[in-house]
């Protein structure tokens, strides 16, 4: 196997540090144009287009992306985003787990997303908004938080800590394994030692998420 090229990757691939950077010589270029298309969300978006990915980051835990994309894409289409019920949500989506539960978080969302808004034009740091997100959006802890960030494209300083990240991470050694809970503290200490990996590898931070990303899937999704 190359390592180095893009299209033997996917999978849950395994490389070595060298094939990873090779990898992200050849990929670094679609991985930039991905982040310039992040921040064009928040600089050109619309409101709906904002909400859009806070939905999305709210319907991805244990669910497939893609499909919680579909899904949000056709709510637009119908031209319900903004203002299905509850009840309305659930009934569209389909394969999501805990529908109901992320049904309810969305319209929570929606009811406080001139706050969000607010708070996102101010111009606070990452970090700040994160945490002001975990703790006062329903349904969004520290790496949805940071998903949605990243996604209207103020993810440089954070990390997006899912499963497959986290089984990047222990596979290079930056933790020794896996942890069994994800409380805040734990995140922070986590995110600080991918930061200092990043640093270290010389690939950025943002950068290094949707690369770790593309090894394990085999493309630049959201």
């Amino acid at each position: 196997m190359n390592d180095a090229n893009p299209k033997n990757v996917g999978q849950g691939t395994c490389i070595s540090l060298a094939g990873l950077q090779n990898l992200y010589a050849r990929t670094k270029w679609l991985i930039t144009k991905r982040l310039k298309e992040f921040r064009e969300t928040l600089r050109r978006g619309s409101d709906k287009d904002i909400f859009a990915e806070l939905a999305f980051c709210i319907l991805t835990p244990q669910s497939d992306a893609h499909r919680c994309w579909n899904t949000i894409e056709l709510l637009r289409k119908k031209n319900i985003l903004m203002s299905a019920s509850s009840a309305e949500f659930a009934h569209h989506l389909f394969g999501v787990r805990f529908h109901n539960n992320k049904s309810r978080y969305i319209c929570d969302s929606r009811k406080r997303f001139t706050e969000i808004l607010t708070c996102l034009r101010k111009g606070c740091p990452t970090p700040e908004l994160r945490q002001w997100l975990a703790t006062n959006i329903m349904g969004l802890g520290y790496k949805e938080a940071s998903h949605f960030l990243r996604n209207i494209g103020l993810g440089d300083r954070i990390a997006i800590l899912d499963r497959h990240i986290l089984r990047n991470l222990v596979a290079f050694h930056v933790i020794p394994c896996l942890p069994r809970t994800m409380m805040p503290r734990q995140y922070l200490i986590i995110e600080k030692r991918m930061r200092q990996w990043a640093r270290k590898i010389r690939i950025p931070l943002a950068h290094l998420d949707l690369l770790l990303w593309f090894k394990e899937k085999g493309e630049i999704f959201k």
